[in-house]
């Protein structure tokens, strides 16, 4: 409660000014002159001027608002080692008991900095969104317990929420040492069978002179090699990028004894392996409707180098026309069957009928291509089933099915099988899930007898359409009819050809992502996604091992038909192997160099200029034997000193909240007695003038 003057003039400014002219000019020359009673009048003409300007005196009614302070735990993952979690429990449960004893404070907890570490410990994030409702001169303080490695510390004090000091307790002890690895340069992506260098280095931090250290470095979790390096020196490591897709480097450092953790011994370098392009040869045979389907399918992949020959003068239409006067590219078969079959990544034959343009022992030479890893695809039109079958030649060993001599000719919808209705080639297909299918229709099929490997779609009869097998290394398909093409065209609606024919070159190839037995993780924040890709009609539960080594089993449950999905949280950063069988899967979970890990060591050098800058004090919360050591608390009223060699002081702050306020005019309105005496002063001085000059 306090009481304030205020004025509330009964008339306009300027009368008023013109009033105090005029009184001025009346009573002046009595004044100058000494006249008798020259003093009572001037005393009547102020304090009726002031009658004019009506004093009011008010008296305000308010309560004191509690004085803020903030209580910051960090809750990050370098909060966990040696111990420093313990500690930082036991000294904020001590503080905040200290703080109860205080009357007027408003003490607010504030947690954060948990979960995996991405980015940082942030702190002062947390903290402004804390005190979002809080006028900054009402925070009298912002004590933080922390290690120090904080990621989000403002460059100035106006940037920091609240008007109070910062006071630091920090845990950890002096002294510390920790080694840590880090990736200096490592390329994001890389052609699949070419050499890729990393540059990295093992630092010793809290070592006067460090000893040389060894270094494991595995890919997707197999050892590749183990390296003797110094210290605080570049080194470098090469290897050669094995296959598409991630490709996870990790490099390991031996344990340093008596080290913070080994968790920032481990630094992971991702790099994508990306496939040059794939080399294909297409040999058309006998000229149809869908003879340009493979070759604008094939032409219109970016990641596709197209070699294409047609035999449009097999060798039973030779007229006499001299070869020099042909102008037909003659057919390479040496080059292209002997001396550079190995370099291409898919054979097609698109209606291809033997007929002598391809010697016979060039055919042992692609079934030997098959077995060391190529892949031959047979797009198959009555060719297959005539005279001159690729079957008649030594391809025929590895080829999946045997031709009837039938040929089908009525019309069909071509159908996926409940076998590929779990084949990543014919899954999801678009109109698969209706019956009949939502596409065009076919009209000649290749009937076949003895089928080995996979039939993933059926035609005419329920007869097997699309065949897919492996043989040794290699893979061969079967499409036993050349009608492919009038899905291309949009006959009756069209249909998927682009998404199945290139799915089918493209598992022919051996893409990663259309393996039909594939174990798969990938890791999104700290969420854990394994996939397990099966043509079983079940997925066996998988072990889940996390970076420290604890083994989780981690049951799979059905997301699409030969497709088994779970999710799992995982608490730990770092390199994450799934298992099932002879199946292995890696991901690497938070930060491949996580910033909370880049110095483990507890520090006061990155908050120690905000701190000095608000007045407040860094002190170890426990001391070197691991006792709780807290500062005293000191509340401020006034002064410039907010803390001192063993005490920390909260500013205390004045704010209250208006409750009311009573209004009491001084020359005027019902205050009784008050009004008669102000009508008293008021004549007094008037009634002395009068007696004054009348004697």
């Amino acid at each position: 409660m306090n009481w304030t003057l205020a004025f509330e003039p009964l008339l306009p400014f300027w009368l008023l000014a013109a009033i105090g002219i005029a009184a001025l000019v009346f009573i002046l020359p009595g004044l100058v002159r000494r006249m008798r009673g020259a003093l009572w009048r001037t005393l009547a003409a102020a304090l009726l001027f002031l009658a004019l300007l009506n004093p009011v005196a008010l008296r305000e009614d308010r309560d004191p608002l509690p004085t803020v302070v903030a209580v910051v735990t960090d809750q990050s993952a370098s909060q966990t080692l040696d111990g420093r979690d313990k500690a930082t429990a036991e000294a904020k449960d001590a503080l905040l008991k200290r703080l109860a004893d205080f009357r007027d404070l408003d003490v607010r907890t504030i947690d954060a900095g948990g979960g995996i570490a991405t980015d940082g410990t942030h702190l002062f994030g947390p903290l402004g969104n804390a005190l979002s409702d809080v006028p900054p001169d009402r925070v009298g303080a912002v004590i933080m317990l922390t290690d120090g490695e904080v990621h989000d510390v403002p460059q100035k004090r106006a940037d920091m929420p609240g008007a109070g000091p910062l006071h630091v307790l920090l845990s950890g002890h002096d002294g510390e040492k920790d080694r840590r690895i880090v990736i200096d340069a490592a390329p994001r992506f890389g052609i699949v069978g070419e050499n890729q260098t990393i540059k990295f280095r093992v630092l010793d931090d809290g070592i006067a002179n460090p000893a040389p250290a060894r270094v494991t470095i595995t890919l997707d979790g197999n050892a590749l090699s183990t390296e003797t390096v110094t210290p605080g020196v570049a080194s470098e490591f090469t290897l050669d990028i094995a296959h598409g897709g991630p490709n996870i480097l990790e490099f390991e450092a031996e344990p340093l004894p008596g080290e913070l953790t080994p968790i920032n011994n481990r630094a992971v370098a991702e790099i994508e392996g990306i496939r040059e392009n794939l080399r294909v040869l297409l040999v058309s045979g006998e000229p149809h409707a869908g003879e340009r389907t493979w070759r604008n399918l094939l032409k219109s992949d970016a990641a596709v180098d197209l070699v294409h020959f047609t035999i449009l003068r097999p060798p039973e239409k030779q007229d006499g026309t001299p070869i020099n006067e042909l102008s037909l590219i003659a057919f390479p078969t040496r080059e292209l069957f002997a001396e550079k079959i190995d370099q291409f990544d898919l054979i097609v034959f698109d209606r291809y009928q033997h007929r002598g343009v391809l010697p016979t022992m060039y055919f042992d030479n692609i079934s030997r291509y098959v077995r060391d890893g190529g892949a031959v695809l047979i797009a198959a039109g009555p060719d297959y089933a005539n005279d001159g079958s690729l079957y008649d030649t030594p391809l025929a060993p590895v080829l999946p099915v045997a031709p009837t001599g039938k040929v089908i000719e009525e019309p069909f919808f071509p159908g996926v099988t409940d076998l590929g209705k779990r084949h990543p080639v014919t899954r999801d297909l678009d109109g698969s899930q209706f019956d009949p299918p939502h596409w065009g229709r076919w009209f000649r099929q290749i009937d076949v007898e003895k089928p080995e490997g996979e039939v993933i779609m059926k035609g005419a009869e329920d007869k097997p359409l699309l065949v897919l097998n492996r043989v040794e290394k290699g893979r061969v398909a079967l499409l036993l009819s050349d009608n492919a093409w009038l899905w291309a065209r949009g006959f009756e609606g069209g249909g998927p050809h682009v998404d199945l024919l290139r799915r089918l070159a493209h598992w022919l190839m051996q893409e990663p992502e259309l393996e039909e037995e594939a174990l798969r993780a990938r890791a999104t924040g700290d969420q854990l996604t394994v996939e397990r890709q099966t043509m079983a009609d079940k997925a066996d539960p998988v072990i889940v091992v996390s970076p420290s080594g604890k083994r989780t089993t981690l049951a799979l449950t059905a997301a699409e038909p030969g497709l088994w999905r779970a999710t799992l949280k995982a608490g730990e950063i770092g390199l994450w192997r799934v298992e099932e069988g002879d199946k292995r899967a890696f991901a690497h979970v938070g930060s491949a160099n996580p910033r909370e890990f880049l110095d483990a060591r507890s520090t006061p050098d990155l908050l120690k200029p905000l701190v000095q800058e608000t007045g407040g004090r860094i002190a170890r919360m426990a001391d070197a034997s691991g006792a709780l050591d807290l500062p005293r608390i000191v509340p401020i009223r006034s002064g410039s000193s907010l803390s001192g060699s063993d005490w920390i002081g909260i500013h205390m702050t004045d704010a209250s909240v208006l409750k009311g306020i009573i209004r009491v005019p001084l020359f005027g309105g019902y205050a009784g007695a008050a009004a008669f005496l102000a009508l008293l002063l008021l004549l007094f001085p008037a009634g002395m003038t009068w007696f004054r000059e009348g004697r």
